[in-house]
């Protein structure tokens, strides 16, 4: 089984005049037959799920990072600056700074939830670090 250069192979397929799925698969055997392509090599089903943990942790840092962000803008706002600290810390001070104002805390309170679940990321980091250790040199 020969796995093709997608970019290569449709810059060759896009010369011909008539584009059909058949002309398609004509031009791809043709390629095959007078060895004008490109091989490339398929990624292991470790290196695919290592990329996607990895995909997965900073979508999950990002999202968390944003959320705190919203946070910090929206008490600002309303004059309360949340001192620095990350993780539980973080919570707690927004928590501290909300308890007396009702309205504020009922917009805050869905954006902390959705951060504790953004922060399902320290599990992904252990699998991470796991996954690096195994493959140490």
């Amino acid at each position: 089984m020969v796995c093709l250069d997608a970019r290569h192979a449709k810059k060759a397929l896009d010369m011909k005049v008539n584009k059909t799925d058949a002309n398609d698969a004509e031009g791809l055997a043709h390629l095959v037959r007078t060895g004008w392509y490109r091989e490339v090599r398929v990624k292991s089903r470790g290196a695919m799920l290592a990329k996607a943990l990895l995909g997965a942790r900073s979508q999950l840092l990002s999202m968390s990072l944003a959320l705190e962000n919203q946070i910090r803008g929206i008490l600002k706002t309303f004059g309360r600056i949340v001192p620095k600290g990350a993780g539980g810390l973080f919570e707690k001070n927004v928590r501290a700074l909300i308890t007396d104002e009702a309205e504020i805390a009922a917009v805050i309170m869905p954006l902390l939830q959705a951060r504790q679940m953004a922060h399902a990321c320290a599990a992904l980091n252990r699998r991470l670090v796991m996954s690096a250790q195994g493959n140490a040199i």
